[in-house]
């Protein structure tokens, strides 16, 4: 693929995203997680076995962040708000940016940082179980 390319690519790959969420933004903004009977998908896990995955609270942690209650998120979910968001955000801005330089960007973790990552995974969905 050349370097036009994968430009133009980024950009269309990256305006899908930006309107995909900005739409799932302006849902979740009148859609308020915390209460009974709102139509969200549920954790299949949560569902299943009712245990707290490593994800969950990320709705009410991003709803809490829509609407500016940071104390509220960390308390949904202070793992992914921590780490999983600027991770994520990270990853992100290295795609970008490699891709408006035309170039490819493939994020790849090492065996150590895997096993950290879900060793982190692990400990939280274990701990957030038993506290509570």
């Amino acid at each position: 693929m050349t370097p036009t390319a994968i430009r133009k690519r980024t950009v269309r790959v990256a305006a899908l995203g930006l309107g995909a969420g900005a739409l799932g933004a302006v849902y979740l903004w009148h859609t308020n997680p915390h209460r009974p009977g709102q139509v969200l998908l549920p954790c299949p896990l949560k569902w299943a076995t009712g245990i707290l995955c490593p994800l969950c609270g990320g709705t009410r942690m991003a709803y809490d962040l829509l609407h500016g209650d940071v104390v509220a998120a960390f308390h949904d979910n202070i793992v992914l708000l921590t780490l999983g968001v600027p991770a994520a955000a990270y990853a992100v801005a290295r795609w970008l940016s490699a891709g408006l330089r035309g170039r490819h960007f493939r994020p790849r973790l090492s065996a150590r940082a895997n096993a950290v990552v879900l060793g982190i995974g692990a400990v939280w969905m274990i701990a957030r179980n038993l506290v509570g």
